[in-house]
């Protein structure tokens, strides 16, 4: 059986226009601009801009997934299965050949209430043939990751694991089967007792201990030979791509022991120009230089089974969708306005900075899933 799975952090998929105190980051450019005298005019003016910008965004976001032309999709920062649904009906089958459903979400642990979520494409499945489980109260002490740098944060081993969590969906192929780790670590944060890539390294290694454990316990020692898929934004890297395209390693990442003796990244085998799903752009001290790197955060991690049934599997990521200022070929030498605003290698209506469909990138990778072997 042919499949194409893929996965996309499609950036906020919210039903309100704030999280709690804080206005969505898109909106805040915007109301910067104007002095509200009382605060239920702002409220009223927040939910406005929201509303305008978010119809721009999901129709960019719609085409990035119709271009992956996935039969099974993982998705992170999803508010909850009404608006996935809405999404959806009203702007993913609008422009795509493929019709989804088999929808799932469960409620996990991120405090703005942002999720990750499942769907597939419609004729694929029966309805009964989709189970999943939550994974978001196992603690770290249960999955067996707790160790001194988590105590040194003043993490307890009876907290949860998953900033989110590991939501692991089985599917009945018929003939076949296949078991999806859907996965969103850690974010790296700006401030905070975990701050920057060092400071939450040690809660997505936890979280990568986690998902490791959970398959092996779920396939014991046959977990080599079963057909399952790590799939999600795992939030770091093990390289940085330069300008030039030149590969700058910078291991170790939190989630080396998913891809160390265990899984398979099949983004590994393409170019170095290829090789990332997110850019980052920082101006220096003075501002008189920008420093920026591509780097994939988005995996489609394969177990050994299938990527030794799939040697060479056909990998896309779709980059369409991302704001002009991102330059698509880090190998490019002229990262200038002029330049980078003519490509013309973008969807209609996407903008220097804003519209666009995420801040990630959809990666597909496309497979043959073996028969059943258990």
């Amino acid at each position: 059986m042919r499949l194409r799975v893929a996965t996309f952090n499609v950036e906020n998929l919210a039903s309100r226009h704030s999280y709690g105190p804080r206005e969505r980051p898109e909106t805040a450019p915007a109301l910067s601009l104007f002095d509200f005298p009382e605060a239920e005019t702002r409220e009223n003016v927040e939910a406005s801009v929201a509303v305008a910008i978010e119809d721009d965004k999901r129709e960019l976001t719609a085409l990035a997934i119709a271009e992956t032309r996935a039969d099974i999709i993982a998705l992170q920062e999803v508010d909850n299965l009404s608006v996935l649904h809405a999404f959806f009906a009203n702007y993913v089958h609008r422009v795509a050949d493929i019709r989804y459903g088999h929808f799932k979400l469960v409620k996990g642990n991120d405090t703005r209430g942002i999720d990750v979520a499942f769907a597939a494409r419609k004729s694929l499945l029966e309805g009964k043939a989709v189970r999943v489980e939550s994974h978001r109260e196992a603690s770290f002490g249960e999955l067996s990751c707790y160790d001194e740098a988590l105590r040194e944060l003043e993490i307890e081993p009876h907290e949860p694991v998953f900033n989110r969590d590991c939501l692991e969906v089985s599917l009945n192929l018929g003939d076949a089967e296949l078991t999806l780790y859907l996965c969103h670590f850690k974010a790296v944060t700006a401030s905070g007792r975990t701050a920057g890539r060092e400071g939450s390294l040690a809660l997505r290694q936890a979280e990568a201990k986690a998902v490791r454990r959970l398959v092996e316990d779920r396939f014991g020692k046959r977990w080599r030979e079963a057909n399952w898929i790590v799939l999600g934004d795992l939030n770091d890297f093990r390289e940085r791509i330069l300008p030039g395209a030149k590969a700058d390693p910078t291991m170790p990442s939190s989630f080396d022991v998913l891809v160390e003796d265990f899984a398979v990244n099949p983004v590994e085998a393409l170019p170095a120009a290829e090789r990332w799903t997110s850019y980052f752009q920082s101006a220096a001290e003075d501002g008189a230089e920008l420093r920026e790197e591509h780097a994939q955060l988005d995996y489609v991690l394969l177990s050994p089974a299938l990527a030794q049934a799939n040697p060479s599997p056909k990998v896309e990521v779709v980059r369409r969708g991302l704001p002009y200022r991102v330059p698509l070929d880090p190998a490019a030498p002229d990262r200038s306005v002029p330049y980078l605003a003519t490509r013309a290698d973008r969807y209609p209506r996407v903008g220097w900075d804003r519209p666009k469909a995420s801040d990630h990138c959809p990666v597909v990778v496309e497979i043959d899933l073996p028969s059943r072997r258990f």
